[in-house]
């Protein structure tokens, strides 16, 4: 398996060298918004400790990890009174993960709204308001 690289995005942004719009954070994860949201409220959920994905992480990565998922889902959910929520995890380039630190995508979703085409950069003002919507839902 390929060695984790510290200079990937999310390892950037947790040593503060990239900013980002953080949503919760605790001892051992980190959610904070998509910068190319595919759903309003799209947000991202990382441990704070290397790992690139699924394949290489720890059982108490995976359980953090999955502890904060769940926690942002329910608040997102909430924030953006949705119908449902789709919670997203690739691994390795085949599986099509761009980002080689794991990573989940929490999606709120709306019964007939189309997600929006993966790569389009979000309008940040409208992330900021969608984080302080989920922050208070938190």
């Amino acid at each position: 398996m390929t060695a984790y690289d510290p200079n990937n995005i999310f390892a950037r942004i947790l040593r503060g060298e990239i900013p980002s719009t953080r949503v919760y954070e605790d001892d051992e994860t980190l959610a904070f918004m998509d910068i190319m949201p595919r759903s309003d409220g799209h947000l991202l959920v990382i441990p704070k400790t290397p790992c690139r994905n699924v394949l290489d992480a720890s059982p108490d990565q995976l359980e953090a990890v999955i502890r904060t998922v769940k926690k942002l889902a329910i608040a997102a959910k909430a924030a953006f009174d949705a119908e449902g929520v789709t919670i997203q995890q690739f691994n390795e380039a085949a599986g099509g993960q761009e980002v080689f630190h794991l990573h989940f995508h929490v999606l709120p979703r709306h019964e007939g709204v189309a997600l929006r085409a993966p790569g389009q950069m979000g309008d940040m003002a409208a992330i900021a308001t969608h984080a302080e919507k989920i922050r208070a839902a938190l």
